[in-house]
């Protein structure tokens, strides 16, 4: 009994002096726990909306009103002209409009029925569906109000008209948010296990006492995985439109272009993983679990990133696939031109930088 004691000791040990091993076992679980809690959350919070309202009497006013108050919506702009209400959907700073006809007072006062427009981005159909839902209600809720004050005959109708997605299909949706997750965790994995290959074996040895210079090597090693990618990318694309369904409405050439250089982001990335991890297990965990979870939590492909506590919403600004993301959404379903996705795609082209100079820092000429 007492030599079982000691080696349960010896394991203890073992555990407790390997970072990583206590890091996985006591962090993990809470990280994870956190992120799951608080990021999972299909409710519409502080969603941003725009008004255009000619009239702005105290009934429209009124209504306005509930809406701000409201936790579900803030009324972040009132439009001056309908010709903006496509400007700021291409913007991506509002999900809702809220569009009230001219004459909408007098139509309640004389008719007892009033129409009002509810514009929604079904870029996301989900997301769109709920927002409409809550405006429904908060009409529904003023139309409440003014029965307790002995209106009972008057109504309110919403007319609902989706921009970009009209028959609401998830597709369009789901297939940017999966292209994204897909290139990265791939790419990632492919270029961090080939690095990580070769130092196991002892071949990256061989190949650092070459005449070429370590940069170009490892930059050699990266442009196959490149245009395999690529062509994952062409197969994407294909699938997306002959198959799904999936339009293309904005420009190809940019649609590509910043694919190309999420693809090289990605590959940056595993490099990076590469120089912090001494085997292919290791690789492979880092680049596929440790990725796949802030990918699917705090991209936006699932759960909208303006949902979640403000705290998950400046760590998921480190997440590649969230601006990818945009960026294909914006150019894929909404058509909009380039000058809206161009701080997406320099924040992607910042990020491709920084791994490939902190890995290139990091990577160690002379192996042990």
């Amino acid at each position: 009994m007492k030599q079982f004691i000691s080696f349960v000791k010896k394991e203890f040990c073992h555990i407790f002096r390997d970072k990583r091993t206590m890091l996985i076992l006591l962090v993990m679980p809470v990280a994870q726990l956190i992120i799951f809690g608080f990021a999972i959350n299909t409710e519409v919070k502080d969603a941003r909306m725009a008004v255009f309202d000619p009239s702005n009497d105290e009934v429209t006013r009124r209504i306005v009103e509930l809406f701000d108050a409201n936790a579900y919506f803030t009324v972040a702009e009132k439009l001056a002209s309908p010709d903006r209400i496509a400007d700021v959907f291409k913007s991506g700073d509002i999900g809702l409009v809220l569009v009230f006809p001219e004459n909408f007072a007098a139509d309640l006062v004389h008719t007892g029925r009033a129409s009002v427009q509810l514009v929604a981005d079904g870029a996301e159909p989900n997301q769109a569906s709920l927002q409409v839902a809550y405006a429904q209600n908060i009409l529904a809720s003023y139309g409440q109000e003014l029965a307790e004050q002995g209106k009972p005959s008057f109504r309110i109708i919403p007319e609902l008209k989706m921009l970009y997605n009209p028959q609401q299909k998830s597709a369009y949706n789901f297939v940017p948010g999966v292209m994204g997750m897909i290139l990265l965790l791939i790419c990632a994995m492919m270029s961090s296990v080939a690095i990580v290959r070769e130092k196991e074996t002892g071949t990256m040895e061989v190949l650092l006492a070459s005449p070429l210079k370590p940069v170009y090597i490892i930059l050699a090693k990266l442009v196959p995985y490149f245009v395999i990618s690529s062509v994952n990318l062409a197969t994407i694309l294909l699938l997306s439109v002959f198959v799904l369904h999936v339009p293309v409405a904005g420009s190809f050439f940019w649609l590509v272009a910043v694919a190309l250089l999420y693809i090289l982001t990605a590959l940056s990335l595993g490099l990076l993983i590469s120089t912090l991890v001494n085997s292919q297990l290791a690789a492979m965990l880092g680049s596929g679990m440790v990725l796949m979870i802030p990918t699917i939590l705090l991209s936006g492909i699932i759960f909208p990133v303006e949902s979640m506590p403000r705290i998950l919403q400046y760590i998921s600004a480190v997440v590649p696939a969230r601006w990818f993301i945009d960026a294909m959404r914006k150019l894929m379903i909404q058509g909009v031109e380039v000058r809206y996705v161009v701080h997406d795609f320099l924040v992607i082209g910042a990020m491709t930088a920084v791994f490939l100079t902190v890995a290139l820092k990091k990577f160690k000429i002379r192996l042990e």
